[in-house]
């Protein structure tokens, strides 16, 4: 236990010096600002490798007055115009740059474990709000930021702070009303699978998941 704290506290100091500050300008995100159809949701999508089983990145999808991707310290990017990103944050998440970012965060070796409460417009707008002031994050720290961010929302205390995808996506299937699609881009089928019968993040592979 020591020497994981230790770790972390490492991890800390570096990757405060490492956060990405991308800056989209105005009018670059004002040019693909999407809206999906209502309701308004919040998405966890965590990225599980399909042979360890261990969470290896969070993203959140925010879908509000526009829908938005928070990617804290993601690699996940799409040439210009597409998905504009502005310290962290994606804008323009259409369905098919949504598409994108899942086929990234899947594939033969990973998953994407997406997991969606409905809430009021208000409440999803208070999480674009919140992610736009966390701004860019540090490498290793998206699961701790989005952890931060959902953990100040109403009707979402059961999420506590941690550092690690699959705690919080554990969390996150606490909330009341949390649905959960698992996207594997290899065999090409998105399966539905109800959070009462066990959250996808402690499943091993995509093959034992079944139908």
């Amino acid at each position: 236990m020591l020497r994981r704290l230790m770790l972390l506290a490492a991890l800390a100091v570096t990757s405060a010096c490492t956060a990405d500050h991308k800056w989209a300008s105005d009018a670059e995100i004002a040019a693909v600002r999407y809206s999906a159809p209502p309701p308004a949701t919040i998405t966890l999508i965590t990225s599980v490798n399909n042979r360890s089983g261990e969470g290896v990145h969070s993203g959140l999808l925010i879908s509000g007055s526009e829908r938005v991707l928070f990617d804290p310290a993601g690699s996940w990017e799409l040439n210009a115009p597409w998905a504009p990103e502005r310290e962290d944050l994606h804008y323009g998440m259409s369905d098919t740059v949504l598409a994108s970012y899942l086929n990234y965060q899947s594939g033969e070796k990973f998953r994407a474990v997406m997991q969606t409460v409905v809430v009021p417009v208000e409440v999803a707008d208070a999480a674009i709000a919140a992610a736009i002031q966390e701004g860019s994050v540090g490498k290793a720290f998206c699961a701790n930021s989005i952890a931060g961010i959902l953990s100040d929302l109403p009707g979402m205390q059961a999420v506590g702070s941690t550092m690690f995808p699959k705690a919080l996506a554990r969390d996150f299937a606490k909330v009341p009303g949390v649905t959960e699609v698992i996207h594997a881009e290899d065999t090409g089928v998105v399966r539905k699978i109800p959070v009462a019968t066990g959250t996808g993040v402690e499943r091993q592979t995509w093959a034992q998941l079944g139908s």
